[in-house]
């Protein structure tokens, strides 16, 4: 053979492995008409939730040190809940942040038969100033009066919890409460509620982002030492000090006392950039173990081995195998973790969890995370992670510069669709390569901001990209449906509340855009039959009914079985509707398995639910009770 031929032949040799690698790496897809036949069972129309406020301002005033940055800085803010505080029966309230001119305000869906006017909540009595700006709300029964409270957040200071009256929202419906005393400067991006120890009454998990203390927002702090960006690009722990804190009820409209249980998180959790937090009961013992998604660091699943009154957090990671990168291996992942869900897989004893990360093409190269479970709960016990990163496999690795995340059911099959937020800068100059050049540079040198490129007004950063809507389909992968729904705008969004804001049985998503109006995707499909539960635990004579967090439900059919647990704060920015949608086979009253733990211990209880929106009373000897 001659050299020429050698040559050839090998040249034709590489050809055929570099062909072989690309088809094998290519994304799954269903081609334009399997997309068309897919998308066929889902139609939104997308509807205006609020307008621009009077002066709105379009980025933050800065510490002197992040005045180069401030664009950067100026990121995050938006955020919405969806919740029922007038007791419609179904979400039809919303809690809006708008960072255009820094509200939290409380009002109606559009078009909603008791529309009422838009409700500030105004911190007054408490201390407050322009160096504090809000940064979520979250719906919770903290004093358990049967009052929806609201829980918000803030860079600038720590959370207050607004009191509800209530009734119709009105001027006087809310007022603000201290959580903590003395007041101290926090700056938070993530806040979750649920029952971690078990006895009874919701606590708080709280994600601190920069350092406490740290005056982010204050132009007059040109000496504050504290201010530091993070100070690696894959492994940075010197955040603000993640909380849990366990609320002890004090009476009508007061606020809890706190117990600071925070030491049981470790020194690295306690640490880490937190923008998420999800809360899920995977082992079965009716206490939610606790998922951190970090920025700019591995997240973590700790378990929870909690009693009444201490918290005990154990946490579980993954083990790297020959086809899974380090970068990919839960507890010792290198991404930018923003957003967590959790969706059971035909009801599945374990759930995906599904994990936003940035995945923007041609920029960092990460990948969003979908941890597909391998094992049992009993795994966990032993200290093993029954999970393996499957997200490529799925379709799901790759869709923007991602920040909340949501799963639902929005055609009534029993399968959830997937739902995420995408956009960080909007502007009209490209960065992105100014941002690749720092993410290669020396991690000695990230956690000093004047060691950061530039970002000001007109920069941009993945701000045009549209939120993907992702649906199953028959291969098993995911595709975006949101450019053939029409609903693939260039918005640049934060937080998603999914709930049946007008009652007509299908899911509806409240948007929450950045430096834009937000936005309501009403669910106009011609959807299956359903029934959407809220639950409530009994009251004694003369007590009010209080909403309950953390409960499941288990729907067994050869068909479409279904499982499901309440923790609408998980994610990012955004809360949903305190109750949990089913699709009911054939359109029947349906046989469901409620299971939730209160003072006494964990009960498990058999009901039947017929279609329609449905109450579920939980009663302390363990029945329960369908109205």
């Amino acid at each position: 053979m001659t050299q020429a031929v050698r040559a050839a032949v090998a040249a034709v040799a590489v050809l055929c492995v570099c062909a072989a690698l690309g088809v094998a790496t290519r994304r799954p897809g269903l081609g334009a008409a399997g997309t068309a036949r897919l998308a066929e069972g889902f139609r939104f129309t997308a509807e205006q939730l609020n307008t621009a406020p009077a002066g709105a301002h379009r980025e933050r005033v800065v510490a002197p040190a992040l005045r180069g940055i401030r664009s950067w800085i100026s990121a995050v803010g938006a955020a919405v809940a969806a919740t029922d505080l007038r007791g419609a029966g179904r979400p039809g309230d919303v809690c809006l942040v708008d960072p255009r001119d820094d509200s939290v305000t409380v009002r109606a869906v559009p078009g909603d038969p008791g529309d009422y006017p838009p409700v500030r909540l105004v911190p007054i009595g408490v201390p407050y100033d322009p160096t504090m700006a809000p940064m979520g709300c979250v719906p919770a029964d903290l004093d358990e009066d049967g009052d929806t409270d609201l829980v918000v957040y803030y860079w600038g200071r720590t959370p207050l919890l607004f009191v509800n009256a209530g009734g119709v929202p009105g001027p006087d419906t809310f007022r603000a409460r201290e959580l903590l005393h003395p007041v101290q400067v926090w700056n938070s991006t993530a806040l979750n509620v649920g029952d971690v120890d078990g006895d009874g009454h919701l606590d708080l998990l709280v994600g601190n982002y920069f350092p406490d203390g740290a005056r982010v927002l204050d132009p007059d702090a040109g000496d504050d030492v504290r201010m530091a960006m993070q100070d690696s690009m894959s492994r940075a722990r010197n955040a603000g000090a993640n909380r849990i804190l366990l609320t002890r009820p004090r009476g009508v409209d007061r606020a809890p006392d706190l117990v600071d249980a925070s030491t049981a998180l470790s020194p690295t959790a306690a640490g880490s950039w937190t923008l998420s937090i999800g809360l899920q009961d995977l082992d079965g013992d009716g206490l939610p173990e606790v998922y951190q998604a970090n920025d700019f660091g591995p997240d973590q699943l700790m378990v929870n081995r909690s009693t009444p009154g201490r918290v005990v957090l154990t946490e579980v990671a993954g083990r790297r195998d020959l086809t899974t990168p380090k970068s990919e291996v839960l507890g010792h992942d290198s991404f930018k973790g923003m957003g967590v869900a959790f969706t059971y897989d035909r009801g599945a004893r374990l759930p995906t969890i599904v994990v936003s990360n940035i995945t923007t093409p041609y920029a960092l190269h990460e990948s969003n995370f979908a941890f597909v479970p391998d094992g049992d709960p009993a795994d966990l016990a032993r200290g093993e992670l029954p999970y393996r990163e499957r997200s490529e496999r799925l379709g799901l690795a790759r869709s923007g510069w991602c920040w909340d995340v949501k799963a639902g059911d929005f055609d009534n099959d029993g399968v959830d669709e997937i739902l995420q937020a995408n956009g960080f800068l909007k502007g009209e100059v490209d960065r992105w390569p100014l941002l690749q050049e720092l993410a290669m540079g020396n991690d000695e040198l990230l956690r000093h901001p004047w060691a950061w490129p530039a970002f000001g007004p007109g920069d941009d950063l993945s701000g045009h990209e549209s939120n993907p809507f992702w649906v199953r389909g028959p291969n098993g992968a995911y595709t975006d449906l949101a450019p053939a729904l029409g609903i693939a705008a260039p918005d640049n969004s934060r937080g998603l509340a999914l709930g049946d804001v007008d009652g007509n049985g299908t899911l509806d998503v409240l948007v929450a855009n950045q430096w834009e109006d937000s936005a309501l995707l009403r669910n106009r499909a011609a959807a299956g039959t359903s029934a959407h539960l809220a639950f409530v635990r009994s009251a004694g004579p003369g007590a009010p009914e209080v909403r309950a967090l953390g409960v499941q439900v288990e729907l067994r059919h050869p068909d479409r079985p279904q499982r499901a647990q309440l923790y609408p704060a998980n994610g990012h920015a955004g809360v949903s509707a305190a109750e949990i949608p089913l699709s009911l086979p054939g359109g029947r009253t349906t046989p469901v398995t409620v299971t939730w733990r209160d003072a006494t211990g964990l009960h498990r209880a058999e009901v039947d639910v017929a279609p329609g929106r449905r109450t579920v009373v939980l009663n302390g000897n363990g029945t329960a009770v369908v109205r």
